[in-house]
């Protein structure tokens, strides 16, 4: 199980992704459209655990807007190891800051997180498809391409762990 903090963005961007979600299945990908009974949303986990308690995550939280209204620049597409696709945005010192902060409230209240969400190793990024097949990823990459650049705005945030139905918002 994966919990994460996710970062939302505006109506124009979150419709663009979905578009480029359909296209992907559209060419036998699946993208996170299908996945957890269409549960996901187009987010930028800014932290991931194995699990959150989403009360102490708020409270180590408190005060701060975690959905600061930060403009956002999708300038590229990736992959992770095991074929995980996404789209990547520009490292602005504004949003390291950002996610530096919320890691460090997290890590005062004794919240453990996933290593490589860290600041330092985080790779700031839209997660489009969990595995894409080896023979279509050429095609897919270049279906991304298509659609960049692709400015967006943080609009809200939230604790989530879709496989447990949590969905807990955040200011």
């Amino acid at each position: 199980m994966v919990a994460a903090l996710e970062l939302y963005l505006d109506t124009d961007a979150t419709r663009r992704i979905r578009v480029l979600w359909d296209a992907l299945e559209s060419e036998g990908v699946q993208s996170m459209r299908s996945l957890l009974e269409q549960r996901h949303r187009p987010h930028v986990s800014l932290a991931v655990a194995a699990r959150f308690d989403p009360e102490q995550v708020a409270d180590a939280l408190a005060g701060m807007v975690v959905a600061a209204p930060l403009r956002l620049e999708f300038q590229h597409a990736g992959q992770f190891v095991g074929r995980v696709l996404w789209l990547g945005l520009a490292p602005t010192a504004e949003l390291l800051a950002h996610h530096a902060q919320v890691h460090h409230r997290l890590a005062q209240a004794g919240i453990t997180l996933v290593e490589h969400y860290q600041p330092g190793r985080w790779v700031p990024h839209c997660t489009l498809s969990m595995r894409v097949p080896n023979v279509l990823m050429a095609a897919a990459v270049r279906r991304c391409l298509e659609m960049l650049p692709l400015t967006a705005t943080v609009v809200g945030a939230a604790i989530t762990d879709h496989a447990r139905g949590i969905s807990h918002p955040l200011p």
